[in-house]
């Protein structure tokens, strides 16, 4: 069994399409740092949106609803 490649060099070069392949690789995982960097964003901006949201209804709910008063007989 032989390698397809026999030393570092050629590899990089990869039959002499080494700028294509490598240039995909590179897009590809660009793209996927991206797309995780921004869900990432999204997701905090999401939640803190949320938790002020959430804020806001606790207080129009304690502004609308009358004070109970128990008594104690």
């Amino acid at each position: 069994m032989q390698p397809y490649f026999y030393s570092f060099s050629e590899f990089i070069a990869m039959g002499k399409h080494g700028v294509f392949v490598w240039s995909c690789w590179a897009i590809t995982v660009g793209m996927m740092l991206v797309f995780i960097m921004y869900s990432r964003r999204q997701r905090k901006a999401l939640i803190k949106q949320l938790t002020i949201q959430q804020a806001r209804q606790a207080q129009r709910t304690a502004k609308t609803q009358p004070p109970t008063n128990k008594r104690a007989d």
